[in-house]
């Protein structure tokens, strides 16, 4: 019996292993950079330091590339979690801590994320990646951030407003708010909203 085959096969794993850590490493990277849409495998392959065919063999489709990566970068940083929320008894403070999550993940992400939205209003692959990795989590925090403010449309369009990418980018990035005044700008606006219509 060879022992060194048990050895052999391990160090083999290990190393696709590593490959393929590296291609969606370098995939991240140029998402961010350049964007989905813009991404090349060949760029891909020469930031992972391979050739088109290992991109190829790891991932035969962009699809399972692009899942690759969306998965990486929310398992690095998760969102806001909507059962930590859902334990804080008061709609505004819940609305609160929330948004300053959230606005938090959109800053540390913020580069990625412009890249990814503007791509997905034009890209289908990315769109549908987007819809599928973080409209379920959207819903989750949508809807425990709901609770306590009456139903109806304004609540929907306020807190639809208050949790988009756009709208942080709109306060902190072009108006220059700090996350903390965005944070405080929307829930006071939402507060206002509804104290008019009560």
């Amino acid at each position: 019996m060879n022992r060194r085959r048990p050895y052999t096969l391990k160090r083999r794993a290990e190393n696709q292993a590593e490959t393929r850590r590296r291609i969606v490493e370098a995939t991240v990277d140029l998402h961010t950079e350049v964007g989905p849409s813009r991404t090349s495998i060949s760029a891909i392959a020469v930031r992972a330091g391979v050739q088109r065919h290992t991109v190829y063999a790891h991932f035969p489709t962009a699809r399972e590339l692009f899942l690759a990566c969306s998965g990486l970068t929310l398992e690095r940083d998760p969102l806001p979690d909507a059962d930590t929320l859902r334990r804080i008894a008061n709609p505004e403070q819940r609305l609160r801590r929330g948004l300053s999550e959230l606005y938090a993940w959109y800053g540390r992400n913020a580069e990625l994320a412009n890249s990814v939205m503007r791509d997905a209003e034009v890209d289908p692959l990315t769109r549908d990646i987007v819809r599928l990795r973080m409209s379920p989590r959207f819903e989750a925090l949508y809807a425990v951030l709901a609770q306590g403010f009456h139903a109806g449309r304004t609540r929907d369009a306020a807190l639809g407003l208050a949790l988009s990418f756009h709208t942080w980018r709109s306060l902190t990035q072009d108006s220059r708010l700090s996350a903390d005044a965005a944070v405080e700008f929307v829930v006071r606006t939402i507060r206002c909203t509804f104290e008019r219509r009560n």
